[in-house]
């Protein structure tokens, strides 16, 4: 007998007692081999039993997308479809969104759920995750929670499959999303829900029955402590911790003075079985993926640079109105839009003006939360890496400074301990100071803070961890938060020399 099933798996038994191997579908089956259905459940019960079977996806799913999957996001995409309660730690760049897409497409159309809620930072809501599901499962509504709570209340209502929504946005719209159906909920960089006592957790705790499908996504689970990964157990795999965060807290640390706690020697250990299952591909780990990802996140100005950046336009609209606008002017206001979207614009007398950076420092600190090795931040500014350095400082990051006006004794010696030395974790560089010439291959993760109005500036400055001597993959992420960005990106990502196109850049800017 031959079987053609898609939906049948084939078990051979060494005894008629025990079932050992999965043999292929399409194979003959012998006096020793035993036909099952083949779905989710009983994937789950075999491997619950010891007997290691694939997940259905992998032989009833045609991978929907622009691109196909890389063998990782399959083998990540499969166990996602087998743990109700699941763990993806894979680090950025990895691909971790569309694997979570394609794993709850599967399910969707199995009708083992219905909707999708996924929780991630507001800087990643367009950019990342509804742009990937644009690319990968473009047959599927998908709509973003946010704004007032009215729209918010409006988009949950809707029919939308997959819903978008920031992590703030849950709480106050809560009683929506607890009658929206919602039966799978993924939750994009969980570190935020590591605390069990804050409004956050709770709200999302209270979204979690039996019956729901919950996945969190982080590429640093614990990294400041191991008393981080009790908020994220608690959430997936209550019953691996103790009811209690202190009784957890004396299991993985002992207490030194009053006011001080160090790990204990089996803390990892402890933190691994507790926040289990959990699937994690590192970079390097990924052969198939590019050498370098690109990544954009965007960063909403504060309402003190938006005025600002509107000013600027409109006196533009009345230059381009009154008289032809040369490349040179062009080129001086394209800088002062670009200044007042970094956080600090200078005056014709070279002052500089300071505005609030909240909204971008905020998504670059997350993204060095998550980053498992060193970050290089490209800043245009000086006065710019000022503001950082001071916020990283205060917040605990080791940091350091290469721009213009550092001697060129202490930038080599700066270079010599970022490559060499545990820190600084971060180097906040002046990209004209490090375009040429210097290897960093100690980071594989930089940050641009504000784009370069020079190509071969951008290309160099990203050189500078994918040369020779790097033996991981990299990731170059742009913040971007304005329309002048936006457009300086789009034309560095196409390798297009921005000095060339300056007015036609300056027209775009007054639409």
């Amino acid at each position: 007998m031959k079987i053609v099933d898609n939906k049948a798996l084939l078990l051979r038994l060494r005894n008629p007692a025990k079932i050992t191997t999965i043999i292929p579908r399409s194979k003959q089956v012998g006096d020793t081999s035993v036909l099952v259905h083949w779905g989710v459940d009983e994937a789950q019960v075999l491997n619950n039993i010891g007997i290691k079977a694939p997940s259905p996806i992998t032989g009833q799913y045609t991978w929907p997308g622009m691109y196909p999957p890389f063998e990782h996001q399959r083998h990540t995409a499969g166990f996602l479809t087998l743990n109700q309660r699941g763990f993806c730690f894979s680090e950025q760049g990895t691909g971790k969104t569309a694997s979570a897409i394609w794993a709850s497409d599967f399910l969707l159309a199995q009708g083992r759920v219905k909707r999708v809620l996924i929780i991630c930072p507001l800087s990643i809501m367009n950019s990342a995750w509804r742009d990937d599901l644009f690319n990968v499962a473009m047959h599927r509504k998908v709509d973003v929670a946010h704004g007032s709570a009215e729209k918010r209340r409006k988009v949950i209502a809707s029919d939308a499959q997959y819903v978008i929504i920031n992590y703030d946005g849950v709480e106050v719209v809560i009683d929506a999303i607890l009658k929206g159906g919602f039966d799978l909920i993924i939750v994009d960089e969980a570190t935020h829900y590591k605390n069990v006592s804050t409004a956050r957790w709770k709200a999302l705790n209270a979204l979690i029955t039996p019956s729901t499908w919950v996945w969190l996504m982080t590429g640093t689970p614990a990294a400041q402590n191991p008393t981080d990964a009790y908020g994220l157990a608690k959430l997936v795999n209550p019953s691996g911790v103790p009811r209690f965060f202190g009784a957890f807290r004396d299991k993985v640390m002992y207490k030194v003075t009053n006011f001080r706690w160090v790990p204990k020697q089996d803390a990892a250990t402890t933190v691994h079985e507790a926040l289990q299952p959990a699937i994690r591909y590192t970079k390097e780990e990924c052969l198939d993926l590019p050498d370098m990802v690109y990544v954009a996140r965007e960063v909403p100005l504060t309402a003190q640079q938006n005025k600002y950046y509107k000013e600027v336009q409109t006196m533009m609209r009345t230059a381009a109105a009154g008289e032809d606008v040369t490349a040179a002017n062009a080129a001086i206001v394209m800088n002062k839009l670009l200044q007042i979207a970094g956080g600090a614009v200078y005056t014709d007398s070279g002052e500089a003006l300071e505005f609030d950076i909240t909204h971008r420092y905020k998504v670059l600190k997350e993204v060095i939360d998550e980053a498992t090795k060193k970050v290089i931040v490209f800043v245009p500014f000086k006065h710019a890496i000022d503001l950082l350095s001071i916020k990283l400082k205060n917040d605990g990051v080791s940091a350091e400074i290469i721009r213009g006006d550092v001697t060129l004794t202490n930038r080599t010696d700066r270079f010599k301990r970022f490559q060499t030395e545990a820190d600084p974790k971060v180097l906040i560089i002046q990209p004209q100071s490090a375009a040429h010439g210097v290897t960093l291959t100690a980071a594989d993760t930089i940050v641009w803070w504000g784009p370069v109005p020079s190509l071969e500036t951008y290309l160099q400055a990203n050189a500078r961890i994918h040369r020779a001597g790097q033996t991981n993959k990299c990731t170059v992420i742009q913040l971007q938060g304005s329309g002048v960005e936006r457009h300086i990106y789009a034309m560095l990502d196409n390798k297009i020399d921005i000095h060339t196109k300056m007015i036609d850049l300056y027209s775009k800017m007054l639409d």
